[in-house]
């Protein structure tokens, strides 16, 4: 076999640095609601939206607590879910549809 060629490779003599910045946090409660539409037009799109045909899934952010649920209804003042709980639309701080 024949010799090959060396490789040249440079000294390096600095400190390199080309790595991103990265910043993590796990704070849940940091989470802001950067949507400038009312609930009560998030939830008309969610039962006017072409996937929703009897049952959404659905995260719920109330003045307590997120819960998610699955919602077959509503009617004025209520969201009625699969295990016919009645959630007051009041309450709700913002609601999200669940990707699948």
């Amino acid at each position: 076999m024949k010799d090959l060629p060396k490789v040249f490779h440079n000294k390096i003599d600095k400190k390199i640095n080309n790595n991103s910045s990265v910043f993590y946090s796990n704070n849940k409660e940091a989470e802001k609601i950067t949507d400038n539409k009312t609930v009560q037009q998030k939830i008309n799109e969610i039962f006017s939206s072409p996937n929703y045909v009897y049952k959404a899934n659905v995260d719920i952010t109330l003045k307590d607590k997120k819960i998610t649920k699955r919602i077959i209804g509503r009617n004025k003042d209520y969201i009625i879910t699969m295990d016919n709980t009645l959630i007051p639309i009041n309450d709700i701080i913002d609601i999200k549809s669940q990707k699948k």
